[in-house]
């Protein structure tokens, strides 16, 4: 079923609250987690920042039950090469792209996926998938798919960036994994911030406080570098009308985890994370610049750490950090290595020899690049 609307368009028609239970079922059992493409995030995305993105939502379904969800739009580039091809979608504050698939149904959500692209007249090029996890069960099905389809797949960027995923107590990981030169001077800036005043630290707990924190992450965040360089969420309506929406749905979901540090009643760092089953992504942070040299960013993650590991229902976290990222690495041990999949399409006549002819140019330009890097 491929869908050029997106879920919550006539939010109130029957088949519209139909299609969200079906998706939220998904969500609830997805071999990897997302919490970027689940309902609540996803609606909120495509509500406040696909505007003329042209996303289209690819379902595959088994028996009236959807098995999987992947929402991609058609690129007019791929880097500097000006050949279209499809790309799984994510805007500017998605740091995941791995689609919703069904547990136990990975490589049916996959064919489904890729007959339903090779069968669309739009879809040009090839496959462009961004950010998955590369030890994954969207990656693994999808490597045995195209041996199985003699179907081109060649893998063209991978990263780590840091994951929290432990069983020791955050004591026990802060003195494990931090050195103690650095655990050290932490306890000294704690210390020297304490004496400015009253210091607490917090999660929401409340539905009826979240609108006053999300207004004072947005105005903590804008207070800073981001603010000035307008990368800020407070910087552009449908950033901020997105973030709102967001938190407000994941809280009614059960699936906010924002975090806040407080001097004498005043926000001096704050952290929104985002669940999905057993785990999280972390969203965003902010903190007061102007107090900088006490570390407050570094103090909310410490927090953090605390937060996630005294958690018995949250067992891992990933950071969504670049890569070699200076402040996380040095708190958080574990890694995920992050992949981009560049995946032949098929499909018939002048079409098929139109979309390989796409796929292998891409790959040629690739590898001559490489070879005047020195990287062959």
């Amino acid at each position: 079923m491929d869908m050029a609307t997106h879920p919550s368009a006539s939010a109130g028609h029957p088949h519209a609250r139909l299609r969200r239970a079906r998706w939220a079922d998904l969500a609830s059992a997805a071999a990897e987690a997302n919490a970027f493409y689940a309902p609540d995030m996803l609606e909120a995305a495509l509500d406040h920042l696909a505007v003329h993105k042209g996303v289209r939502l690819i379902e595959a379904q088994e028996e009236g039950r959807s098995i999987g969800l992947l929402p991609v739009i058609m690129a007019p580039n791929h880097g500097r090469l000006p050949v279209p091809c499809v790309v799984n979608w994510m805007h500017d504050h998605c740091f995941f792209g791995a689609p919703l698939v069904r547990q136990g149904h990975e490589l049916a959500a996959w064919r489904s996926f890729l007959a339903q692209l090779d069968d669309a007249d739009w879809a040009s090029g090839f496959l462009h998938l961004e950010s998955l996890d590369a030890a994954g069960a969207n990656a693994a099905a999808l490597e045995a798919l195209c041996v199985e389809q003699w179907r081109g797949r060649r893998e063209i960027h991978r990263y780590d960036r840091a994951m929290l995923r432990s069983d020791l107590s955050a004591d026990d990981y802060w003195e494990t994994h931090v050195r103690a030169k650095k655990r050290k001077e932490l306890r000294r800036l704690q210390k020297r911030l304490a004496e400015l005043g009253h210091m607490e630290t917090r999660l929401l707990a409340s539905a009826a406080d979240l609108p006053l924190w999300c207004q004072d992450f947005l105005t903590l965040e804008a207070s800073g570098w981001k603010g000035q360089h307008g990368t800020a969420l407070a910087c552009k309506k449908g950033d901020e009308a997105f973030f709102r929406t967001a938190c407000a749905a994941a809280l009614e979901a059960g699936r906010l985890h924002f975090l806040r540090m407080d001097l004498d009643g005043r926000a001096i760092a704050m952290l929104v994370n985002f669940r999905h089953g057993e785990g999280a992504f972390s969203f965003k942070i902010a903190f007061d610049e102007a107090l900088g040299r006490f570390s407050p960013g570094v103090l909310i993650e410490i927090a953090n750490l605390h937060a996630v590991q005294g958690d018995p229902g949250m067992t891992w976290m990933d950071s969504c950090a670049a890569a070699d990222h200076p402040m996380i690495d040095s708190l958080w041990a574990e890694r995920r290595t992050i992949v981009q999949y560049r995946i032949a399409l098929h499909g018939r006549g002048v079409r098929r020899l139109a979309r390989g002819a796409a796929f292998t140019l891409a790959n040629g330009v690739e590898r001559i690049s490489q070879i005047m890097k020195g990287q062959a």
